[in-house]
């Protein structure tokens, strides 16, 4: 007798004496394989259902019911952060997106199909805000090692002259910065930072993806960081 209950004739033939082996293991991964799949089905039937949901929820809200849409709204939040993690958003950043793309969603409910996947449609909205967060983020961190602006056109009245020889040097020091850049970086500073051209127009631009662009002004920024650390005067 075998473990799986199957009788086997051990004096039979190989072919034969196999027979009950082949049933036991074939058992045993049937129900491995029943689990794996009853587990794949409810995670499909859970996403399932919160599509069902929240498309419910919006086309109601699209009818009027406010109730449904402020449910609909709450509904969202754990979607849209899971998608902005996805892109990389950085968890101090997370809100800033959730509170972009619930303006977005407030101002183009009327667009949604009910016919389509409203968990599908969301997360296309929340993955391009996210990146609208990135850029300007991007942008920020840029503006704040480059304004030679603020150091030439608004000196400070109650400042010493050699406090104004510093604002002149430390604006010096940025375009020598910016010129030792490699042109890749330079160039990306110049677009998406100086021009404020989008990452779709720059790619257009110069015929770099958006993702070179992206890497070249991050490190662009790490690098004129380093440069203009105080204490750095190379």
């Amino acid at each position: 007798m075998s473990q799986c209950g199957v009788a086997v004739d051990w004096g039979a033939a190989p072919g034969q004496a196999g027979a009950g082996g082949a049933c036991c293991a074939s058992t045993e991964l049937a129900k491995g394989g029943f689990g794996l799949a009853m587990t794949a089905t409810s995670a499909g039937t859970a996403g399932e259902d919160s599509d069902r949901r929240r498309g419910a929820l919006m086309a109601a809200a699209q009818a009027g019911d406010r109730g449904a849409y402020e449910a609909l709204l709450r509904d969202c939040l754990p979607l849209i952060r899971s998608a902005a993690r996805g892109q990389g958003v950085a968890a101090d950043r997370l809100e800033d997106v959730v509170q972009d793309v619930l303006l977005t969603l407030h101002r183009v409910r009327h667009t949604f199909d009910p016919s389509r996947s409203f968990n599908a449609w969301l997360r296309a909205i929340s993955q391009r805000r996210a990146i609208d967060v990135q850029r300007r983020q991007s942008r920020q961190r840029l503006r704040e090692v480059h304004d030679p602006g603020a150091y030439e056109d608004h000196p400070d009245p109650a400042a010493s002259p050699d406090h104004g020889l510093d604002r002149v040097t430390q604006a010096q020091r940025m375009r020598e910065a910016l010129a030792a850049l490699p042109p890749g970086q330079r160039q990306a500073v110049e677009m998406l930072a100086l021009q404020d051209q989008s990452l779709a127009e720059a790619a257009a631009a110069t015929g770099r993806s958006k993702v070179a662009l992206k890497v070249n002004l991050h490190r662009a920024v790490k690098a004129l960081r380093a440069r203009l650390a105080p204490g750095d005067e190379s």
